[in-house]
């Protein structure tokens, strides 16, 4: 499959300003664009369930036919992101499973990253505190974060006897701050700061913690306010042109923005421009 095989404006099936979230908050801004999903078990450093896996990626899964949502926002609640699996609800279970189990398990929560990766909505991830494991693979898989000086992330599935190659982490990581700094993290399993991440590429920006979520917020209102079907064809080219050659991105990206020019985004851009006006985009 290749970009513009399934380009295609959102479908809006159901509306999601109206869902209710059972294993996290969900909060829609006032004007239903920007979706904020807070994992919300700060006792536990908010820790993930097999239950909170697949709710997630049932949700980002369901945004691909969310028009009302232009951009989505992940963080956590109580000066924290999250500390992965919970050790009892998961870790210990695991322990007890056979083989088909454990693989349907860890096929589940690579399928929260694909979704993440396929929901046209950019997502942005807005870090504090500790950012481990699964916490840390949610972070890379969204596209943009913005951290904190102290937010501690940690890809430390080596240091439970796990290979660090969990949830796509050997292929997204690399791509992100580089292969050698990638293998020292999913080899060690070591923190890495904040200052590291911003100097690595890994986080975009760094803000007080009291703060962070705020600015990730005004960061998604302002992509939500850009042309949402050209947003959700730049993320997929972003994505499937890992697996290209630069001529073969080059010819796909000249099919997609060619679609591009056939919407009517395009053209309200034009028409203010000459109007000396600033577009007002509705996503068609």
């Amino acid at each position: 499959m290749t970009i513009t095989d399934d380009i295609h404006p959102m479908q809006n099936q159901q509306p999601m300003a109206g869902y209710r979230g059972i294993h996290f908050e969900w909060q829609v801004s006032d004007d239903h664009k920007v979706a904020t999903i807070m994992l919300n078990r700060p006792d536990r450093k908010n820790p993930l369930t097999f239950d909170s896996y697949a709710e997630l990626r049932d949700l980002f899964r369901a945004l691909s036919y969310a028009s009302d949502i232009k951009t989505v926002v992940i963080t956590g609640a109580g000066g924290n992101f999250c500390s992965g699996g919970d050790v009892h609800e998961i870790i210990g279970p695991l322990t007890r499973m056979a083989m088909p189990q454990l693989l349907a398990f860890t096929q589940m929560t690579g399928d929260l990253v694909k979704a993440i990766r396929a929901c046209p909505q950019p997502v942005v991830a807005a870090v504090a505190g500790v950012c481990a494991g699964a916490g840390a693979i949610l972070t890379m898989a969204a596209d943009i974060r913005l951290g904190t000086a102290d937010c501690k992330t940690a890809f430390l599935f080596t240091r439970v006897g796990l290979a660090g190659a969990d949830m796509g982490a050997c292929a997204i990581l690399p791509r992100i701050i580089g292969q050698g700094r990638a293998s020292e993290l999913l080899y060690t399993g070591r923190v890495m700061s904040g200052q590291e991440g911003l100097d690595w590429g890994f986080y975009n920006q760094l803000h007080e913690s009291d703060q962070v979520l705020a600015a990730a917020q005004t960061l998604a209102a302002q992509i939500a306010a850009g042309p949402t079907f050209a947003h959700g064809v730049t993320k997929r080219c972003l994505h499937q042109e890992w697996n290209m050659g630069v001529d073969e991105a080059i010819d796909a990206e000249a099919r997609a923005q060619a679609i591009c020019m056939q919407t009517q985004d395009f053209h309200r851009a034009y028409h203010a421009f000459v109007a000396r006006q600033k577009p007002v985009f509705e996503g068609d």
